[in-house]
C-alpha cells in the first residue's frame, strides 16, 4: 500500500508539471500572438487616440477604427509590455502588416502619421487660405471666418492678415485645425521678422518691424533671384530716404484686387488706391505678400548701393541704374529692344 503523503505529492508535481506546460503554451502563443499581422477592414486605418485616454480605451479605439482585435487581449498586452503608460495621444494611420508589438511601439513613440501643407513666398493672403482648404485632412475651422474674425481668432484683433505668416511647410496630424497651422505660421513670421530686425543697418529710413515687413514683401514680389533682392532694396530704401515714390507695378497691382486681369495699362498706374505707389509716396499701408527669409534680411540690410532704377533683363535678372537717363538706357535695351 502507497503511502498516503506520496500519493498527494505525486498529484502535487503533476498539477505542477501541468501548470507549467499550460503556461509554456500560454506564453509561447503570446509570443506568438503579439508577431502576427492584425486583420484590418481596408489596406490601411486611421487611429486617432485623446489626451487622457486609458490604455483599456485604447484598445477599444484599436478595434473600433477597423483592426480585428479582441480589446481585452490587446488591453492586457498592453499591461503586460509594461508600457501602457507610455503610449502617447495623436492620429496614427496603421497598415497592413501591423502586429500588436509594433502597434505598441508606435503608440509609444508617438509615430503619428503626418500630413503637410506649404505656404509659398509671395503668395497672397488668399492664396494661403486657398491652399489650407485644399489641405488632407485638415479640420477647415477657419474657413467660415472672414478675414478680420480669423485674426481675431489668433488673438491679433485688428490687424491685417497680408504677410503676417512665414511661408513654411508645416506638417500637422490628422483632424488638426487650419486654425493650429495658421498660428504656428504666424509666430514663425513673428520670430523671423525680429530676428532680421536685430540684424537691420544703421541709417535705415525705415522705422519699425512692420515697415520692414511691408517693404520686404515688396522685394518678395519684384523679384525671385534671391541675388538681386539686396539691390532692389537698396534702390526702396533710397528712393524712401530721399521722399521719391517708390513706383513698384506689385503693390499697384494688389491695390486693383479682383479687377487686375493680368495686364497692367497705363490707366492702372493713374488710378489712386492706397497701393497705387504712383500716384502716393511712402510705404503702402500692409505687406501685399508672404516675405520669405532672403526678403526680410534684405529689407534691413540692402546692398550698398546709389542705384534709384531697376528694370527686368527678360531672365529673371535685373539691371539698376543711378541715373534716370541710364535707367531709360536700359529700358529701351532691355524692354523696347532698341
Amino acid at each position: 500500500m502507497i503511502p498516503c503523503f506520496i500519493q498527494t505529492e505525486s498529484k502535487a508535481v503533476r498539477l505542477l508539471v501541468a501548470v507549467l506546460l499550460a503556461l509554456t503554451v500560454l506564453l509561447g502563443g503570446a509570443f506568438v500572438w503579439i508577431k502576427t499581422p492584425l486583420a484590418m477592414e481596408s489596406p490601411s486605418v486611421d487611429l486617432s487616440i485623446e489626451p487622457g485616454s486609458s490604455p483599456r480605451e485604447v484598445a477599444r479605439l484599436v478595434e473600433a477604427s477597423g483592426v480585428q482585435v479582441q480589446p481585452d487581449m490587446l488591453y492586457w498586452w498592453f499591461r503586460l509590455s509594461g508600457k501602457s503608460r507610455k503610449i502617447r495621444a495623436g492620429s496614427y494611420e496603421l497598415g497592413q502588416g501591423t502586429t500588436p508589438e509594433s502597434l505598441l511601439q508606435k503608440l509609444v513613440q508617438g509615430d503619428e502619421a503626418l500630413r503637410a501643407v506649404t505656404l509659398v513666398e509671395g503668395w497672397t493672403f488668399r492664396q494661403a487660405r486657398q491652399a489650407l482648404a485644399r489641405a488632407e485632412a485638415l479640420k477647415p475651422d477657419a474657413q467660415g471666418l472672414s478675414d478680420e474674425a480669423l485674426m481675431a481668432a489668433l488673438g491679433r484683433a485688428g490687424v491685417h492678415p497680408e504677410g503676417r505668416f512665414y511661408p513654411d511647410t508645416y506638417t500637422y496630424s490628422k483632424g488638426s485645425s487650419d486654425l493650429a497651422v495658421l498660428k504656428r505660421a504666424m509666430r514663425s513670421m513673428d520670430q523671423h521678422l525680429q530676428a532680421a530686425w536685430a540684424q537691420r543697418l544703421p541709417e535705415l529710413p525705415l522705422q519699425t518691424p512692420d515697415q520692414a515687413l511691408i517693404l520686404a514683401s515688396i522685394i518678395e514680389k519684384e523679384t525671385g533671384r534671391l541675388a538681386d533682392q539686396p539691390l532692389i532694396s537698396a534702390v526702396f530704401n533710397n528712393r524712401l530716404r530721399i521722399g521719391m515714390r517708390l513706383q513698384t507695378d506689385p503693390s499697384v497691382i494688389y491695390g486693383l484686387g479682383d479687377g487686375f486681369d493680368g495686364n497692367l495699362r497705363r490707366a492702372d498706374l493713374q488710378t489712386d488706391t492706397p497701393y497705387n505707389s504712383y500716384t502716393r509716396g511712402g510705404l503702402p499701408p500692409t505687406p501685399i505678400a508672404l516675405p520669405g527669409k532672403a526678403a526680410l534680411l534684405a529689407a534691413v540690410r540692402p546692398q550698398p548701393s546709389k542705384a534709384m532704377y531697376f528694370v527686368a533683363r527678360g531672365d529673371g535678372s535685373s539691371q539698376f541704374s543711378a541715373t534716370l537717363d541710364e535707367h531709360n538706357r536700359a529700358v529701351d535695351k532691355y524692354q523696347r529692344g532698341r
